[in-house]
């Protein structure tokens, strides 16, 4: 037996998907010519799931930024902050975002992964409790594995079910810190933060919104959820990532709590990770202002949000609770689900395949986000894929007309 063996059960899931002819684990694109099309086995495809909300990934001025930074600085920082030194950008990007968010501190991470890893395993002890959604993103329970504090789930977005447990463990000594996240990232749902920041207030407990599919987002300035609730002051902590919104990769933390700055020696996975490259930072820095500037994205997005989301409801679909960029379907079986994926890459569009375990309720979903870049025309061509594919498969009547299109 090798030490791969404990693999096997994995493995031979893997294989069946694989049966089926694509799988999302060697997609491979020939190259990618704008935030809303790539050239996949020679074919120009739809991208229809890639989190590149405001389409800023091809913005000029964020690649002008980008290459002036490779230039004069050089491709990366080879080590980490503590142990090369911040780079001047570092510390301008941090203290862009807190001025974004109306805060006095912020720490920038290598990825928005590394920062929910970091800032939860690091913020909570083991004389804490660590309350999550259940619902919660594989970063958050991973985070929960790395650190010591105890852990306690409540149902998702079920504010009574999180007083309940809080009430509960009024009499431990520990701090209590509260997880949620503006935009759940399966199927594209809100928490509902105010009744939430009710209950924070309430039991005394600390409050993080991770944003990170709500920054850019939601809001009147594209702060997320925690903004579009009117209860910034009740949030302790924001964290967030730039690979969404800002086009880019990297992830944040933002806080008004005093002595914040501590964490930077305290937090492993910042001390220890190499930090972002210059180019990365530049452009960050760039689709920021970009962001800020020009709201007319955030609008392009919800209204695309809203055409693909009344699309598929009204073709008959089981769609997420909201029309957000996040807007996934839910199909009857794993091999439906993997079927009709197929079936849409075959035909020029690429989404996300997302199967039990990693669902909520265990149910097999194609999930797409939607971009600022999306055109009309590209939103009412993936309807009419689902809807070809959906009477295919049988799961739509044959005469059923979509919501748009009457």
């Amino acid at each position: 037996m090798t030490i791969l063996a404990k693999f096997a059960p994995l493995r031979e899931a893997y294989e069946k998907l694989r049966e089926f002819g694509h799988d999302p684990f060697s997609v491979q694109f020939d190259r990618i010519v704008s935030p809303t099309e790539g050239i996949l086995g020679g074919r120009r495809t739809i991208l229809l799931g890639t989190n590149n909300y405001l389409g800023l990934t091809f913005d000029q001025s964020c690649i002008d930024k980008a290459v002036e930074a490779v230039v004069e600085q050089g491709t990366g920082t080879t080590g980490s902050r503590i142990a090369n030194g911040s780079y001047a950008g570092h510390r301008d990007l941090e203290a862009a975002l807190a001025r974004f968010y109306g805060r006095q501190h912020c720490m920038v991470f290598t990825t928005g992964y590394q920062a929910n890893l970091g800032i939860l395993s690091t913020l909570v002890g083991k004389d804490d409790i660590l309350v999550i959604d259940a619902d919660s993103h594989a970063s958050i329970y991973d985070a929960c594995k790395m650190g010591q504090a105890q852990v306690v789930r409540f149902r998702h977005n079920d504010p009574d079910d999180l007083y309940k447990r809080l009430n509960r463990l009024s009499t431990h000594p520990g701090n209590k810190l509260v997880v949620v996240e503006g935009i759940y990232s399966m199927l594209g749902d809100t928490a509902p933060l105010k009744e939430i920041a009710q209950v924070k207030r309430e039991t005394g407990a600390f409050l993080l919104v991770d944003e990170a599919h709500s920054m850019g987002v939601l809001g009147a300035h594209g702060r997320g959820l925690a903004e579009a609730a009117g209860v910034e002051q009740d949030v302790d902590f924001i964290v967030g990532t730039f690979s969404k919104s800002l086009g880019a990769v990297g992830g944040f933390c933002v806080s008004d709590l005093p002595d914040f700055d501590i964490l930077r020696v305290a937090c492993r996975p910042y001390m220890f990770t190499a930090s972002l490259p210059p180019s990365v930072i530049a452009s960050t820095m760039q689709a920021l202002h970009r962001m800020q500037e020009e709201p007319a994205l955030r609008l392009r997005l919800t209204a695309n949000a809203r055409r693909l989301y009344d699309g598929l409801k009204g073709l008959g679909f089981r769609v997420g609770p909201e029309a957000n960029p996040i807007v996934s379907i839910a199909l009857p079986s794993r091999e439906i689900a993997i079927a009709f994926w197929n079936m849409l890459l075959d035909n020029g569009l690429y989404l996300n395949l997302a199967l039990p375990p990693a669902t909520p309720d265990n149910l097999p979903l194609l999930r797409s986000s939607v971009s600022a870049a999306h055109t009309p025309q590209q939103i009412e061509t993936a309807i009419g894929l689902f809807a070809q594919i959906g009477r295919s498969l049988g799961l739509l009547p044959a005469t059923k007309v979509h919501a748009a299109a009457e």
